[in-house]
């Protein structure tokens, strides 16, 4: 892939991370509270099943256990463990929980995909982390035990699932709205028992709660996973996790848009290290097209007619 088709890449697939991290204050501002499980399913289970409904194809072979575990891991793990830390935790403090996830995938790509390790990615993974932390910890910035742990899980999950997804590829023949909707179905119809058994349903929604449920069933999830997926189709692992951190720079921009949360010089510099190190993270040259740059489908050994 070259350079000019790289970056242009990576700015269309950094959108999908950016609609992530309005869900912080969609979650706090419109969501009814304590639902992280039914906001969850939600989010998931009704574009699944859309998109499903448009391609009408269904995983065979070995690709219905490989849909299942990146569905658990991209979709409904990930989103539950997301919503947790977001009632738990300040949007901003959350999201800096969740910004090891490339760390994660530095040292998962480098056992499974068998990507080098270059000073440079260290160098961008702690630049990122100090630039996460002088963006969003605030003088009286809330932790909360459960919701760290949630968020630490939630990038675990992520990372696995980045890893795994380029790992595998796709299918032969599998588009990528298909390939979305299997992960989508996935996340949801896991999440639905639980749903129902751990919350139930509310008995009742106001107008802002279904304006956020829609929000981010049809803009945070099916809108931003096609374009997530296609960008991580195209980009190194690496550096598909690295466009991640556009959330906590989403999540604080919109808390001072909508919440009044003040924007102070050190978050401006924390901001400027986190775009610098997506910039440093993102392969040019040879490495757009060295290992695991392009998203193939899977191995003919792998699949199963």
């Amino acid at each position: 892939m070259s350079g000019g088709r790289t970056a242009r890449t990576s700015a269309v697939t950094v959108l999908a991370p950016a609609v992530w991290g309005s869900t912080y204050l969609i979650t706090t501002e419109f969501l009814p509270p304590d639902r992280p499980l039914l906001a969850s399913m939600v989010r998931a289970l009704p574009a699944g099943l859309i998109l499903l409904l448009i391609t009408r194809t269904l995983p065979r072979g070995i690709w219905w256990w490989r849909a299942v575990v990146l569905g658990t891991l991209n979709i409904g793990a990930f989103f539950y463990l997301l919503f947790l830390a977001a009632y738990h935790l300040p949007g901003g403090v959350a999201a800096l929980v969740m910004s090891v996830q490339p760390m994660v995938v530095l040292l998962l790509g480098a056992v499974l995909l068998g990507d080098a390790v270059r000073p440079a990615h260290i160098g961008a993974c702690l630049l990122a982390a100090a630039g996460v932390a002088m963006l969003v910890l605030q003088p009286h910035a809330g932790l909360d035990g459960v919701g760290v742990v949630a968020g630490l899980l939630g990038a675990l999950s992520m990372a696995s699932g980045i890893v795994l997804t380029k790992k595998w590829g796709r299918p032969e023949g599998v588009g990528l709205l298909t390939f979305t909707g299997w992960q989508l179905t996935v996340g949801g119809l896991a999440l639905l028992p639980v749903t129902l058994l751990g919350e139930g349903l509310p008995d009742h929604l106001t107008r802002a709660n279904v304006g956020g449920f829609l929000y981010l069933g049809v803009v945070g999830a099916l809108l931003a996973y096609v374009l997530w997926f296609r960008g991580l189709s195209r980009l190194p692992a690496l550096a598909a996790s690295f466009l991640s951190f556009a959330s906590p720079l989403c999540a604080t921009v919109l808390g001072y848009l909508f919440l009044g949360q003040g924007l102070r010089p050190l978050q401006l510099l924390g901001a400027a290290g986190v775009v610098g190190a997506v910039a440093l993270a993102q392969p040019r040259g040879r490495q757009a097209a060295g290992p695991g740059a392009i998203g193939r489908p899977a191995p003919a050994r792998s699949r199963v007619p």
